[in-house]
């Protein structure tokens, strides 16, 4: 987690930095988000192996994701591009 979420989890007492177990045939960015208790309107994006994407990405084992709260500069297109639907 980056930024605000970052510090929510840490508030929360949790880590933001984490291993998850990932089903095979992946699952979406958005429903990890949401099963880690991530809040659905704080989650702008992603950081998915590197490339900016939403949330509808799909994430597989040994994906490395980092999720982008509203508001991070880091979504902007100017800095990566326009985000990936799928990777």
């Amino acid at each position: 987690m980056l930024a605000f979420l970052d510090t929510m989890r840490r508030e929360r007492g949790l880590p933001s930095s984490l291993d998850v177990a990932v089903p095979a045939e992946g699952l979406s960015a958005r429903a990890l988000a949401l099963r880690l208790g991530l809040p659905a309107d704080a989650v702008e994006g992603a950081f998915h192996n590197h490339v900016l994407v939403t949330l509808d990405a799909v994430v597989r084992p040994g994906d490395r994701i980092a999720f982008l709260p509203y508001g991070t500069p880091a979504t902007h297109p100017a800095f990566f591009g326009p985000p990936r639907q799928e990777r």
